[in-house]
C-alpha cells in the first residue's frame, strides 16, 4: 500500500518517476528543501526510512552509520529520505540493485549534493538521477493548461479566449513562489516561510553541506547580488564587483575563489540554476554569447532576499519584468524537462539581439520564446523573433510570445503565437 500523504497534489514529475521505477533499480530525486521531494517519493513507496528525523533523535541515521543495511530492508519501493546524511548509502543501494537486477527497489531523496569523495560509484545504469523543482503554475492550479509545449511542437494550437490575470495577481504569484507549503497561504504568510528558508540557509545549510566554515555576511551579500542580477547574464566578476562596492571598509575584499566556492555551495543546495546559452545551428558563432543566465530555483527566493512585496514590484516595473521572466523560465524549465526537452537562452554579442528562452526538443527541433509582462511590448518581441528567424541556419519549429497581461491564445498573421503563462502546461 502506497504511503501517499493526505492532501497530496500530483506533480508533473510523478509520471517520470513511475516510468523510471520500471527501468532502474533505484532513482534519486534531487532538489531544494521544501520543494516536495519526500511527499512525492512517498506517493510511489511502500516503506520509508527518514535519516533527518529529529523526532526520534536521528535514530535511523545512527543505524545507517553503524551498518547501512539496517535501513535498506523494507517493502519495495522503499524511500530513503535525505540519504546524503550517510553518503555510504549510495554505494550500498547500487550494490543491492546489482544483486538481483530487480527494478524499482529504492527511491533516494536529497536536498544537498554530498561530497563526491564519499561516493565510489556513479550508479550509472542502476540509479537514475532526477531533478525536482518547486511547483509550476500548472501544478499549483494557477495555470489553466489550455495550451502546451506539445501543442506548439505539433502545431495543433487553436485560437481561443482564456482568463486574464491581473497585474496584482502576477506579482503575488512571483512573491509567493511554488513551495508546496505556501500554495494555500496568503502572500504575507508565504513571504515569512521563504524568508525563514533564507535564514536557515545562512545560519545552518552553508556549513552543513560540506562542514566547511563560511562567512555568513559574505554569503548574504552574494545572495543579494544574485537577487539583484536575477535573469541577467552576469559573470563572477560582476558579482564580485557588486559585493565589493556594497561592503563596509572593515570587510575583506571578496576574492574570485571565494565567490566561486560560495556559488558552488548554492549549487549543491539546489538553490540556483543556470539557463545555458543556445549556440547551435546559428550563423556567426563567434559572436554568439556563451554565458548563462542566472536564476534562483524559485523567484520567491530573490524576492525574500530583497524584501520585495507585490506592491513593491508593481511600483518598480523594471524589477517586475525581470522577475516575471524568472517565473516564466522556472515553469518552462519544469515543462521542458518533463517532455525530454531542454531550456536555453540566446544572445548575439555583436548586435545585442536576445531571445529570452529556447526550448530544444529531443529530436533537435526547437522553439524560440520571448517573454513580456505587458501586451504593449508584443511588437518589440515579435521583431526580435523575426530577426532571430532570419539569422538561424535551421529555422525554429515555432516562435511565441508569453505575455503576462493577455486573455487569449492566438496565432498572429506572421505565424507567431501569443498567450499568457497562466494558460501553459507541458
Amino acid at each position: 500500500m502506497k504511503l501517499t500523504k493526505k492532501g497530496y497534489i500530483r506533480r508533473i514529475i510523478d509520471d517520470a518517476i513511475e516510468e523510471n521505477l520500471k527501468i532502474f533499480g533505484a532513482i534519486s530525486i534531487e532538489g531544494p528543501k521544501w520543494c516536495g521531494k519526500t511527499w512525492t517519493a512517498l506517493n510511489h513507496s511502500n516503506s520509508v526510512s527518514y535519516l533527518n528525523n529529529t523526532a526520534d533523535n536521528f535514530r535511523e541515521k545512527h543505524l545507517a552509520e553503524m551498518d547501512v543495511n539496517l535501513v535498506l530492508d523494507g517493502e519495495f519501493p522503499k524511500t530513503i529520505d535525505e540519504w546524503q546524511e550517510v553518503p555510504a548509502i549510495w554505494d550500498a543501494v547500487r550494490y543491492k540493485c546489482d544483486e538481483d537486477k530487480e527494478k524499482g527497489k529504492y527511491i533516494l531523496t536529497g536536498s544537498a549534493t554530498p561530497v563526491t569523495s564519499q561516493i565510489y560509484h556513479s550508479g550509472a545504469g542502476r540509479i537514475c538521477r532526477m531533478k525536482m523543482y518547486t511547483m509550476s503554475l500548472y501544478e499549483s492550479g494557477d495555470s489553466s493548461g489550455e495550451i502546451s509545449l506539445t501543442d506548439l511542437y505539433n502545431e495543433t494550437v487553436k485560437n481561443k479566449l482564456v482568463d486574464k490575470v491581473e497585474l496584482q495577481r502576477l506579482a503575488e504569484l512571483i512573491v509567493r513562489g511554488g513551495w508546496p507549503e505556501s500554495i494555500n497561504l496568503s502572500v504575507e504568510q508565504a513571504r515569512k516561510i521563504t524568508k525563514s528558508y533564507i535564514d536557515a540557509v545562512l545560519e545552518k545549510d552553508i556549513f552543513e553541506v560540506d562542514k566547511v566554515a563560511r562567512d555568513r555576511n559574505k554569503m548574504e551579500m552574494l545572495l543579494r547580488s544574485l537577487a539583484r542580477n536575477e535573469t541577467t547574464i552576469s559573470s563572477n566578476n560582476v558579482l564580485i564587483k557588486d559585493i565589493d562596492e556594497n561592503a563596509t571598509e572593515e570587510e575583506l575584499m571578496v576574492s574570485r575563489n571565494t565567490v566561486a566556492d560560495y556559488l558552488n555551495v548554492l549549487n549543491k543546495l539546489h538553490l540556483i540554476e543556470n539557463q545555458n546559452a543556445f549556440m547551435y545551428r546559428i550563423r556567426s558563432r563567434v559572436n554568439v554569447g556563451k554565458k548563462p543566465k542566472r536564476h534562483f530555483v524559485d523567484p520567491s527566493l530573490g524576492c525574500a532576499i530583497l524584501n520585495l512585496t507585490p506592491t513593491k514590484l508593481m511600483n518598480d516595473l523594471e524589477t517586475f519584468e525581470l522577475y516575471f521572466e524568472a517565473l516564466c523560465e522556472r515553469d518552462l524549465k519544469i515543462y521542458a524537462e518533463s517532455i525530454d526537452a531542454k531550456l536555453y537562452h540566446y544572445r548575439e554579442n555583436s548586435t545585442g539581439l536576445e531571445i529570452d528562452a529556447i526550448i530544444e526538443f529531443a529530436d533537435g527541433e526547437y522553439g524560440a520564446i520571448e517573454i513580456k509582462l505587458g501586451a504593449n511590448k508584443e511588437e518589440e518581441a515579435a521583431s526580435n523573433l523575426k530577426k532571430f528567424y532570419e539569422m538561424a541556419e535551421v529555422k525554429p519549429k515555432f516562435m511565441c510570445i508569453i505575455c503576462g497581461l493577455y486573455n487569449a491564445v492566438v496565432k498572429r498573421k506572421d505565424g507567431i503565437y501569443v498567450f499568457p503563462i497562466t494558460a501553459l502546461k507541458p
